[in-house]
């Protein structure tokens, strides 16, 4: 029996060819993911796991009594200016001696940054930094005197160099 192929036959190389091109694909895109999570982060949340649980209870007690104090610190991020403010329960200012700001990438380190914002002559405190289109985790540090300061922890979305 003589087969000849005709035009629009499919064949055993037709069915090679896919198969191999499917794998190409799905491998390729395996081997670009991995990529990208083995350069993008660290994977390093805390230096050393035990210290870090041992702190919990004293940090959680911490936070416990700066909630009671029911202040209020408000962000205001536009395009070149980032502004923050602190009120007590009653919305009297509150004027810190400093106020630190750190801006941190949930998954991408490269970015992150620290700012020591200056306080301006109506009592807010301010830079003028622009910050980077994306999603931040912001911890606001203000020194009011205490202990410990006022830490306050913003997740914002930025775009077109404004808060969303």
């Amino acid at each position: 029996m003589n087969r000849r192929s005709t035009s629009g036959e499919f064949t055993g190389w037709h069915m090679l060819f896919v198969m191999v091109a499917f794998f190409g694909v799905v491998i390729a895109v395996n081997l670009t993911m991995a990529t990208f999570a083995r350069t993008s982060w660290t994977g390093l949340v805390v230096e050393n796991t035990y210290v870090a649980s041992q702190q919990f209870n004293r940090k959680a007690e911490e936070g416990r009594a700066q909630a009671a104090l029911r202040w209020k610190g408000a962000l205001t991020l536009a395009k070149g200016s980032i502004r923050y403010e602190l009120s007590d329960a009653s919305g009297n200012r509150i004027v810190p001696r400093a106020v630190t700001m750190a801006f941190r990438h949930p998954a991408y380190e490269a970015h992150d940054r620290t700012l020591q914002l200056e306080k301006g002559a109506d009592g807010a405190f301010q830079s003028n930094e622009t910050v980077r289109d994306g999603a931040w985790i912001v911890e606001i540090d203000a020194d009011v005197g205490r202990d410990t300061p006022y830490r306050q922890v913003e997740r914002v979305l930025v775009r077109n160099g404004a808060v969303e």
